[in-house]
């Protein structure tokens, strides 16, 4: 019989009881016996709803008080030295000091660990140190009490682990001639006392992602992972194992990974539903396949007929003996029970699977595929009729939009003159010093600005008493900008709920949840908006803020936009037409937002986009028709301006060197990066390619609590100017101040602006 699995699911707790733990230990609130508490019971809750559903291979070690990649580093023992108490552990203050830093405590100012994105999602995972010296031992603490309390509910359990070539490849070394693979000898020694340990509880199956084989990978690569998975599977007292790999196909991996010696294989069939012939040619029939047919993902209900159509073609091949339905990865990515939304419009609504859905259509799939169509035809019906209503429905078309864009050459749209000629035109107009300060836009949204907003949501406090509020909090920031010496100003942005939300709910064609949230990393979670239809912009959403703004100030206030790649990559996108026709569809309402700006007197306006790089596929061979429609959208957005506007732009937490061309293809006037965290090491790919605009490097990681000081905000500054000329450079931090506090920003602003004047006096002193 074919069984019902899970890959993972979500781990914020159904009301974020997560967040809410997390934050009040970190404040120091709540003791680690309530935070622990807490982490077991959203744990319970997830392996009993699952198993009430009828999900028979249940994922534990699936859930992480921040974030699994740290988790796996723990595991393994991959503590750098400066985080450690204990040589052969690490504490809960340690743990979270490699993902926040600190500077107060056990650990003294001590930076964290670097972050990234997880692959092409809008997760972030913290990226694991290792170098020549790193020690790997095995912590296996979590796993065991994971495992004995799921025993303890009566669930057998299948322990999620990342695989060891996976982890490395996630991982960095601060050495520049040592790669982590050359680790990796040492580290499968770990994973194979792991999984002897793990037969010892009578685990029957284990998960071991690795995600990498949806990636290209060298010969070298994949040599280590045969040899990886060889010295994993001839062990005698092991758990079968279960390769999985999702977001993309596996494409010419396939012959690899059906070589491996290991019982099962996982395939994403949402994103690459054409792997599964080949599939067929390369199993044996002493292995298992997990179809992955529910989208993990994405939000919309599953065709069941499609999903149905290729479960018949496994079992005509393999039988269901043999299969395992799953979802296309691990539910993290979606919000958990569409239920809980009571708001949305119903027809809507009618289209939408969150994760609590997704599991019960795993089930719903798993009885098609053991008692057959027929004997859930009314479940195939309701299907069908479900879709066609979504693809007929008339709100989801807006012919308007689509006569406006097929009139538009989105190959001739490029800024009226070279970079060159606007810069000497921004530069009278402004008279920017050497070395301009300022800040990537949002300043904190503290209790008493959240309280505000819902007490207006709510119809507590009229629409004059909110804004007369938001005014008072924009007249604060300017002032306080104004006062410290910053030389172009932000407003804040304390009527927006989140970056793009806040515009998607300005514009037709989106949906919004009030529980759907989704963990972006640690205790931040979003509610992506979800895409449903055509989108246009009704009015005006950011203008009259910006006009206010910089009626409070005779120095530059910026206009502060997010582009239309971060509005899709962060929302929920509709599947029904191509992504990068609903990208263009957003730029579009972006250009008439920028010109509206520019119309009222704002000069600066900064077009963030963050996500730009994340929504690159897996395969490079797919990389240049993503970056083409891209770069598109970002010029149908930016690019009707006069040449005396400048615009910005923002991208974060992202490798930059090997799309440096289509950065540069951007033409924004500044561009705006993290930095921080890797010391600088970002600025190498833009120096090495000779970018030709200008360039904000973050100077300080506003992901931590930490405080820089202001010789550490030289020092960086200095690391930037050894590989870019001073008259390119802006200083900045590495992103936005929302998550922060008053009382972490204020200080660091101040050394932020104090530092830069003392290096600007130094370096006008040797002119």
């Amino acid at each position: 019989m074919a069984l019902a699995t899970n890959l993972g699911y979500p781990r914020i707790g159904l009301h974020r009881e997560l967040k809410k733990g997390l934050e009040s230990y970190w404040a120091g609130n709540n003791s680690k016996n309530e935070l622990l508490a807490a982490a077991k019971t959203i744990r319970t809750d997830n392996w009993l709803l699952q198993k009430k559903i009828g999900i028979q291979h249940i994922p534990v070690n699936d859930f992480s008080l921040y974030d699994h990649v740290l988790d796996t580093a723990i595991l393994v023992g991959a503590i750098p030295d400066r985080f450690k108490i204990n040589p052969e552990n690490i504490d809960l203050d340690g743990y979270f000091a490699m993902a926040r830093g600190t500077q107060q405590g056990k650990f003294i100012d001590i930076p964290p660990l670097e972050m990234t994105k997880w692959f092409n999602t809008n997760y972030h995972y913290i990226v694991p140190e290792i170098t020549r010296k790193t020690m790997f031992a095995l912590n296996p603490e979590k796993v065991i009490v994971e495992i004995k309390e799921a025993d303890s509910l009566a669930i057998h359990p299948r322990p999620v682990l990342l695989g060891p070539v996976s982890f490395l490849l996630l991982s960095k070394s601060p050495e520049e001639s040592f790669t982590p693979l050359g680790k990796l000898d040492e580290l499968v020694s770990v994973y194979s006392d792991l999984l002897h340990e793990l037969s010892d509880l009578d685990v029957d199956w284990v998960q071991m992602d690795e995600p990498f084989l949806a990636t290209d990978l060298t010969d070298e690569t994949k040599d280590l992972i045969q040899k990886t998975y060889l010295d994993l599977g001839k062990q005698t007292q092991r758990p079968k194992i279960l390769i999985t790999s999702y977001f993309a196909s596996i494409g010419d991996n396939l012959p690899l990974a059906f070589s491996l010696p290991v019982e099962a294989l996982h395939l994403d069939l949402v994103n690459a539903p054409e792997q599964l012939e080949p599939a067929f040619d390369l199993i044996n029939d002493q292995k298992c396949l997990s179809l992955g047919l529910v989208d993990g993902h994405n939000i919309w209900k599953t065709d069941l007929v499609h999903a149905s159509n290729l479960i018949t073609k496994a079992i005509d091949k393999l039988g269901n003996d043999h299969l395992f339905i799953s979802p296309s990865c691990s539910l993290l990515h979606v919000p958990q029970d569409i239920g809980l939304e009571i708001n949305i419009n119903p027809e809507i609504r009618s289209w939408l699977a969150f994760a609590q859905q997704k599991i019960q259509e795993i089930v719903l799939l798993t009885k098609m595929a053991n008692s057959g169509i027929d004997a859930n035809h009314a479940a195939i019906l309701e299907s069908q009729g479900i879709i066609r209503n979504r693809h007929s429905s008339p709100i989801i078309k807006n012919v308007s939009v689509k006569s406006q864009l097929a009139a538009i050459d989105l190959t001739k749209l490029k800024r009226r003159s070279e970079f060159a000629k606007r810069r000497r035109k921004q530069q009278e107009r402004y008279e920017f010093p050497f070395l301009p300060t300022t800040t990537i836009g949002s300043f904190p949204q503290t209790e008493k600005v959240r309280i505000a907003r819902s007490r207006f949501a709510k119809g507590q406090i009229t629409k004059s008493e909110y804004e007369e509020f938001i005014k008072q909090e924009i007249k604060r920031t300017i002032e306080f900008q104004e006062q410290i010496g910053m030389d172009v100003l932000v407003h804040g942005e304390f009527e927006r709920n989140d970056m793009v939300q806040y515009f998607a709910e300005q514009l037709s064609g989106f949906a919004f949840t009030e529980h759907g949230w989704v963990q972006s990393f640690g205790s931040r979670y979003v509610r992506p908006p979800i895409i449903f239809g055509d989108i246009s912009r009704p009015g005006q959403m950011s203008v009259e803020w910006a006009k206010y703004a910089q009626s409070q100030s005779d120095k530059p206030v910026k206009g502060m936009l997010t582009g239309p790649v971060t509005i899709l990559n962060w929302s929920f996108v509709r599947d029904d037409q191509l992504r990068s026709d609903t990208c263009r569809q957003i730029a579009l309402a972006i250009q008439e937002e920028v010109l509206d700006l520019e119309r009222s007197g704002i000069g600066i306006i900064q077009i963030d986009e963050p996500a730009l790089r994340e929504g690159l596929p897996l395969h490079k061979a797919d990389w240049q028709e993503y970056l083409n429609w891209a770069v598109e959208c970002f010029h149908l957005a930016a690019s009707s301006v006069q040449d005396e506007t400048q615009i910005h732009t923002h991208m974060c937490y992202s490798e930059f060197n090997d799309i440096i061309q289509s950065i540069a293809e951007l033409d924004a006037d500044v561009i705006s990066i993290e930095a921080a965290r890797s010391h600088m090491e970002l600025l190498k790919s833009f120096a090495q390619f000779q970018y030709p605009n200008d360039l904000g490097p973050g100077i300080y990681d506003i992901h931590s609590p930490r405080i820089p000081t202001e010789d550490e905000i030289i020092t960086l500054l200095k690391e930037a100017l050894g590989v870019l000329p001073a008259s390119q450079v802006w200083v900045n931090p590495d992103c936005g101040l929302k998550t922060r506090q008053w009382a972490e920003i204020e200080p660091s602003l101040i050394n932020m602006v104090s530092a830069t004047l003392k290096l600007r006096k130094e370096l006008l002193n040797k002119r």
